[in-house]
């Protein structure tokens, strides 16, 4: 994978065997395990980590250059292609940038699991909260307020997970290959089997809010808003951004030339908030 710089307002733009596959969500082909994207027969699969590196250091434009069917796995977490951003140097381009404000709460529900999009005169946080009910990955909750530096600290280091018995029935049939304890937090029935453990007491949901930014930067610009999340995946995820984008009055595209002009932005087209963003 090569990251090279994308030119004003191009987004971030993923180029496999000569075919452009921009990081939308309607080039969105699976969200089964991991965020796949698709365009003439071609896909490229496991997106989220690095959508969600480039996110979090605040690129807009990028190409994306891959060679086989699936962004590198690395460690399984953000970080290496954090380090690869700044290493390589973040260029200031001449356009405003472009945010999404988000006008009204954007909900969808499957069962006990939640993902939602609401108003906040914040510029954007999560509130996540994950139980696999295993006893290592039980109700686990953290909220962060999303900038460069959270993001960096907090986030980008959470590596993905998985329980053994999948990955072992993964193996037998062929696939995860790659997969090993260097690249993924795995779990049996009682254990960490890493024998470093864990980067973060609670690295599971830090890594599934990881996920998310990744899922919701497919929306092709940041947000401004609050992401409140039970139980979500990619599916979820990609349900509300699918039905963000079509609602029409849930959202307002912004393009504020300086930080003071957004913060009076968000003050004047925001109605005053006056309910519980916390989830029974």
């Amino acid at each position: 994978m090569t990251l090279a710089p994308g030119p004003a307002d191009s987004g971030i733009v993923f180029v496999r065997d000569g075919v452009e596959i921009p990081a939308l969500a309607e080039f969105v082909v699976d969200t089964t395990m991991n965020t796949s994207l698709g365009r003439g027969g071609l896909r490229i699969g496991t997106v989220e980590h690095l959508t969600a590196a480039l996110a979090g250091c605040g690129i807009d434009n990028a190409r994306v250059e891959v060679e086989g069917p699936e962004i590198p796995i690395v460690d399984g977490s953000s970080d290496p292609f954090v380090a690869l951003v700044r290493r390589a140097g973040v260029h200031e381009l001449r356009p405003a940038r472009r945010f999404l404000l988000i006008r009204k709460a954007v909900s969808v529900i499957e069962g006990d699991k939640l993902a939602r999009l609401s108003p906040s005169r914040r510029k954007f946080s999560v509130s996540y909260t994950v139980d696999f009910k295993h006893p290592l990955i039980s109700d686990q909750s953290y909220r962060v307020e999303v900038t460069e530096k959270s993001f960096q600290k907090e986030i980008a280091r959470a590596r993905t997970f998985g329980f053994k018995r999948d990955v072992e029935r993964l193996h037998q049939a062929g696939l995860a290959r790659g997969g090993s304890l260097d690249n993924a937090v795995v779990v049996d029935d009682f254990n960490i089997l890493n024998p470093e453990g864990l980067r973060f007491p609670d690295e599971f949901v830090r890594h599934k809010i990881l996920d998310a930014l990744g899922d919701l930067s497919l929306i092709g610009m940041p947000l401004i808003g609050q992401f409140t999340a039970v139980k979500s995946g990619h599916a979820l995820n990609h349900q509300l951004v699918r039905k963000l984008l079509t609602e029409a009055d849930a959202c307002e595209v912004v393009q504020p030339r300086a930080e003071d002009e957004l913060h009076e932005m968000q003050e004047r087209l925001l109605p005053v908030l006056a309910f519980d963003e916390q989830v029974a």
